[in-house]
């Protein structure tokens, strides 16, 4: 999709579809709103007096302009209540308005940027949640359907109003804050459009059937990024993994026939210390191995490499904004599986840090997978850490589908994180490492157990992973709730979310701009 930005009366724009909006309670439309239904003779006013649309939250009503604009429609999507509007709120309404638009056959859609005048909101930051809104709702999961897919909105344009002082000379003051604004509007929309591209990007990943995209395959699609964007790129395959003494990458894929990987990417210059590492769970099928899984919800669990389909996403989002860091990425990959060559409960595995781990469940596989990314990351000078994973069903039950959680050593790092997300539309909870629950992971044979048992899970697999970081500044986000949505909504099909991309950019960006 076309992704601009125009400078022009919002009255005069040629489109499809021109989308207004309106805040709960209001009697009377104002400001770009006003605009429009002035020139409609007041139907957008008539439509609320007669109670056919109060501005709920992702509300729409649908007006012919009849010739009365140079648009052939009007939509007008409601913001819900203007004191608890928030940059989510207007994601919602830009995705809901979209989808509205896509399926009344629209193929050019024009928006005024909801929330950026009355809403208070800053320009940048409302014309990016416009964008992401946008071209995340339209965002379907029908790869592989054969059967005639929705056609796909062409353009979108976000309209800035003349002002009065840009409509003539003005004072020069005004005029500078108008190309400021302009500007701002201009950044936020690229912003938004590159981690809107990235998000669904990791959504189709993490979509992906486990027969379509095994670990190699998985890194064969990081190699293309790598090429695409300028990235460094390492793979270590299974004869580099035993070499260089991944205990933990190479027990969890000892299973299956897909032999398990572990993919590097370089941002910035290759060869100094990362300012950052991002560390992404990859496991493309987990059937919980010999501890097997029960069948409810099996089929979703190709989506268990979500972690490290939002971190390649992330880093290319991270390229194409050209942001100016050292960034190291690692993707830990494999298939658990049950076989004769599978992981057995009771055993012991020797990690890449040294440590000894006994099995007492090999479907706490993730962790494995990550503690030896963890140590390499470590190995490799990072500055600070984070990982990102589908790693527990406690998270899940604690603080279901809405939030990730969040717990590491630094709680500097940790509270970024909740700020970030919060903001960039993936939010996170901070869970305490509780240190006497490190007891649950005592083992009689080995440095510690891969699980913890029931109580606490979320927080136990958290104390696993802390064990291979040292020092290092670390923070953990558990995405297992997030990762996935079982309902549709009016601004997003089911599926997939990407949950994870957008808030690692943020991270990304603000480690940039102080290292």
């Amino acid at each position: 999709m076309r992704v601009r930005v125009i400078e022009t009366s919002v009255d005069a724009v040629k489109t499809d579809a021109l989308v207004v909006n309106l805040f709960e309670g209001v009697k009377k439309p104002g400001g770009a709103t006003g605009a429009v239904d002035k020139a409609l003779g007041g139907a957008i006013a008539r439509l609320i007096a007669a109670g056919e649309i109060k501005g709920k939250l992702n509300e729409v009503a649908l007006l012919h302009a009849g010739g009365a604009l140079p648009a052939e429609r009007v939509i007008v999507v409601g913001l819900g209540k203007q004191e608890e509007l928030e940059l989510d709120r207007v994601r919602q309404a830009a995705g809901t308005a979209a989808r509205f638009a896509r399926d009344k056959a629209c193929r050019r859609l024009a928006t005024i940027v909801h929330g950026a005048g009355a809403g208070g909101l800053e320009v940048g930051k409302a014309a990016r949640a416009v964008v992401e809104g946008t071209l995340l709702g339209l965002y379907e999961p029908d790869a592989y359907k054969t059967a005639e897919r929705k056609k796909p909105l062409e353009e979108l344009a976000l309209v800035e109003p003349l002002s009065p002082a840009g409509r003539g000379p003005g004072p020069e003051g005004a005029q500078g804050r108008d190309r400021a604004r302009l500007r701002d509007l201009r950044r936020g929309a690229r912003w938004g459009e590159i981690a809107a591209e990235a998000t669904n990007e990791a959504r189709a990943l993490a979509n992906e059937p486990a027969n379509r995209l095994t670990p190699a395959g998985f890194a064969a699609r990081a190699r293309r990024t790598a090429r695409r964007r300028g990235l460094g790129v390492s793979v270590l395959g299974p004869a580099q993994l035993r070499a260089g003494g991944f205990g933990g990458i190479l027990g969890v894929g000892q299973g299956s026939a897909q032999t398990p990987r572990l993919v590097a990417l370089r941002h910035g210059d290759r060869r100094a210390r990362p300012d950052l590492a991002l560390v992404g769970k990859g496991v493309t099928f987990d059937s919980g191995g010999i501890s097997l899984k029960p069948q409810e919800h099996l089929e979703h669990m190709n989506a268990d490499m979500a972690g490290a389909g939002a971190v390649l996403c992330a880093v290319e989002a991270i390229a194409r904004l050209g942001l100016r860091l050292n960034l190291l990425a690692l993707m830990p990959l494999a298939e658990n599986m049950p076989s004769g060559t599978a992981l057995r409960p009771g055993d012991v595995l020797k990690m890449l840090s040294g440590k000894t781990v006994e099995i007492t469940t090999t479907d706490a596989e993730g962790r494995l997978l990550l503690a030896d990314a963890l140590a390499y990351a470590r190995r490799q000078g990072a500055r600070r850490i984070v990982d990102i994973a589908t790693l527990t069903g406690a998270c899940l039950i604690a603080l279901g589908t809405g939030l990730a959680g969040v717990m590491g050593s630094d709680q500097g790092l940790v509270d970024r994180l909740v700020a970030l997300g919060r903001e960039a539309g993936d939010p996170a909870w901070p869970l305490p490492l509780v240190p006497d629950y490190k007891e649950q992971l005592a083992s009689g044979v080995a440095d510690l157990k891969n699980a913890g048992g029931r109580a606490a899970g979320a927080i136990t697999a958290g104390l696993f992973l802390r064990e291979f970081t040292d020092s290092t500044p670390w923070a953990h986000l558990d995405i297992a709730g997030t990762a996935w949505s079982d309902r549709g909504v009016p601004y997003a099909a089911k599926g997939a979310t990407g949950f994870g991309v957008r808030i690692l950019v943020a991270l990304a960006e603000e480690v940039a701009g102080g290292k």
